[in-house]
């Protein structure tokens, strides 16, 4: 077993071709790597070129990202919206990605009223059934009324839908400085992705300094200022019975004018902290050691 197996990188970390940054990606170990629709939309040869680039790569889709804005619109917008969800679903399946990540939304014209929103959120989970997909719902510490996990988790379980769950976002966990005692009350099964990063300073006070940080300034897990509390947060998801995949989401420029490998490099040795220093795992023997041990015993 590969000791990166349960850890990935988002491809908006690197510059560069989607196959430049899968090949960086595979050849420090990591083995999944958390897709954008600009991946697709964006290669040369088209959508289908850039699916057979992920399929070649041998890297498993973690998911796909980011239907934004969709939930608490009505009239024309939310129609609107419906057919950019239906569009985004269907890339999403094209990747064999499990998981599409939506954000709470930002925009003024939706409601506050959290039955409403659950219920867009019921309706996105329904069209995502058929394809076999989860929508993992986020919530942005820039949000308009959904900007903390708990408000999002209270949201998904008045949705109640099976494959409707949450999204898990260290950098928008501490940008809103929320409590990791909440942790403790959700469903484990219902996270449906845990993305992880950090940043170099403690308080982002306004949702406009939170933008800022976190499109432009994130770093990985172990290189900020809140790395007690990223292995805290960490410890508490793996305490609850949460099996599921650690993403990067590391937005950050510097690393956007870096060379691939490393960039790459900097996420292997974050993922190792991570894997051995907080979660105290031990690395898998190499396969001579594993047969050598074989037949001592």
């Amino acid at each position: 077993m590969n000791m990166l197996d349960g850890y990935g990188m988002d491809t908006i970390t690197m510059a560069g071709p989607l196959e430049a940054k899968l090949e960086a990606m595979k050849s420090v170990g990591f083995s999944q790597v958390m897709l954008m629709a600009r991946d697709l939309v964006g290669h040369p040869g088209g959508v289908k070129a850039a699916v057979k680039a992920v399929q070649d790569s041998g890297l498993r889709p973690t998911g796909f990202q980011v239907l934004r804005d969709f939930e608490g619109l009505s009239g024309h917008l939310h129609s609107y919206k419906v057919d950019i969800a239906k569009s985004m679903l269907e890339m999403c399946a094209a990747t064999g990605s499990k998981v599409l990540l939506a954000c709470s939304s930002t925009s003024r014209h939706a409601t506050d009223d959290l039955d409403l929103i659950a219920k867009d959120l019921k309706k996105l989970a329904m069209m995502a059934i058929p394809l076999g997909i989860k929508v993992a719902y986020e919530g942005l510490s820039w949000g308009r009324t959904v900007n903390e996990f708990t408000t999002s988790w209270d949201v998904v379980c008045r949705a109640d839908c099976p494959n409707l769950g949450i999204g898990i976002d260290s950098f928008h966990i501490f940008a809103a400085k929320t409590s990791l005692d909440a942790i403790e009350d959700i469903d484990p099964d219902r996270i449906y992705l845990a993305q992880l990063s950090d940043f170099m300073w403690n308080e982002t006070p306004s949702f406009e300094e939170r933008m800022t940080t976190a499109r432009t300034f994130r770093v990985f897990p172990g290189e900020g200022v809140h790395s007690d509390q990223l292995a805290d947060l960490v410890l508490r998801l793996e305490r609850i019975g949460y099996r599921g995949d650690y993403s990067f989401e590391v937005f950050n420029d510097d690393y956007q004018q870096l060379p691939l490998d490393i960039v790459a490099e900097r996420a292997r040795k974050s993922a190792t902290w991570l894997h051995q220093d907080v979660l105290h795992r031990s690395a898998p023997l190499p396969a001579w050691a594993q047969s050598s041990q074989k037949v001592s015993v």
